[in-house]
């Protein structure tokens, strides 16, 4: 994947010419190159990643990478492995057959929620790195002296065929990179946002953090 990469980011300004009638989906297979690429500068990154953000700024939340939406098993090439037939949309021009894609947007989704191919390979171990945290929390002292607090995280997280779920998390769970930290003293203190992390196709690591 690593030696393709550069190609496949160059790639990405053709893949609306290329890959018909899916103006849906690019976006998403953008995001997954960009992201393993470590969101090098380009159109196209710049692009994938504000979709990426966006998609967690309230309200609704959403899974920033939706990777059922990048149809990297629409290859001619059937016997490609997921990283190939990704290169075959984003860059070789490879045309789609459209045998496995109808002509309705309801139907580009090939799988739901999870990505169309085997992805439990290590190599896509980017996208199960992503975790999404929504942090609720409030601090402040009664009028009696008492140190009252209240606190709300759910955590969202990819599963290996890339599949997202949400669950209930806490407070001691969130990253340290977030700007959330409760104060040692019992002063009044407000938190409300929504903090992404992930790490590239070389394990650097990456965050991002929406205040609301």
């Amino acid at each position: 994947m690593k030696r393709h990469l550069p190609a496949l980011l160059l790639g990405l300004g053709l893949s609306t010419a290329v890959v018909s009638p899916a103006a849906a989906y690019p976006v998403d297979c953008a995001i997954l190159l960009c992201l393993a690429g470590g969101w090098p500068a380009s159109a196209e990154c710049a692009h994938a990643r504000a979709v990426f953000i966006r998609r967690i700024t309230p309200w609704p939340i959403q899974p920033p990478l939706q990777i059922w939406n990048c149809p990297m098993r629409a290859s001619v090439r059937q016997e490609a492995k997921p990283i190939e037939r990704l290169f075959d949309i984003a860059v070789r021009g490879e045309p789609v057959s459209l045998v496995s894609i109808p002509e309705t947007p309801l139907a580009l989704q090939l799988v739901q929620d999870r990505a169309d191919v085997d992805i439990s390979d290590p190599a896509f171990d980017f996208v199960r790195s992503i975790r999404v945290f929504e942090i609720t929390y409030q601090q402040r002292r009664s009028s009696d002296g008492d140190c009252n607090s209240r606190g709300t995280v759910y955590m969202g997280t990819y599963g290996a065929q890339g599949d997202y779920s949400r669950r209930r998390s806490s407070v001691s769970a969130v990253p340290t990179a977030s700007d959330f930290a409760v104060p040692a003293d019992c002063r009044s203190y407000w938190h409300r946002s929504v903090f992404v992390e992930w790490r590239d196709y070389e394990g650097s690591y990456g965050h991002e953090e929406v205040h609301y």
